[in-house]
């Protein structure tokens, strides 16, 4: 696999979802993804740390660009917690938790966050304005409750399928109301 191409893919897919979505400076994206389904094997079994650093170094990059908090879930042996930067936890309240996360609990994208980040902490959970989904880890969770799907011109990080999202206020009122 070139990690050159999928860096490219990433920081494309990133980009374009932040042009879409027009998040304020200073909310949550939240990255969900799989090696091994970008490598091409069934999530959980083919773990790479070298593939895991170009995705997040590729995301981090764009988030921080964007002034944007970073959010890297975990896979399901810790409950899909989550590698953000402390300062996020401050700001937002997140509740943390006890662990450090390792490929083999935790997955490659989570651990490698946790080495790359300035003051990581992993928390139980965050409420983000959009995501990126590399693999099908199922970030809807982590989304706020009206989520919209995004179409990118990228559909595929490596062989893993691309989910983009960003969120939206409820709409309230009925016919009668006026939105902006």
């Amino acid at each position: 696999m070139d990690l050159s191409q999928i860096a490219a893919e990433v920081t494309a897919a990133a980009e374009e979802l932040i042009a879409v979505a027009k998040p304020k400076e200073g909310r949550i994206f939240v990255l969900g993804c799989s090696t091994s389904e970008v490598l091409g094997s069934e999530i959980g079994t083919a773990r790479s740390p070298e593939t895991a650093e170009t995705i997040i170094s590729a995301v981090l990059a764009a988030t921080r660009s964007h002034g944007l908090f970073l959010a890297v879930q975990c896979c399901e042996h810790l409950n899909r917690a989550l590698v953000v930067e402390e300062d996020a936890l401050e700001r937002f309240g997140l509740t943390e938790v006890t662990v450090h996360p390792v490929p083999e609990a935790g997955g490659s994208a989570a651990s490698r966050a946790y080495e790359l980040f300035d003051r990581p902490v992993v928390v139980e959970s965050v409420t983000a304005d959009l995501g990126l989904d590399i693999g099908q880890t199922l970030i809807g969770m982590h989304l706020k409750r009206v989520a919209v799907p995004v179409r990118l011109s990228v559909r595929h990080i490596g062989d893993a399928v691309l989910t983009a999202a960003r969120t939206r206020p409820p709409l309230i009122g009925g016919e009668r109301a006026k939105y902006f």
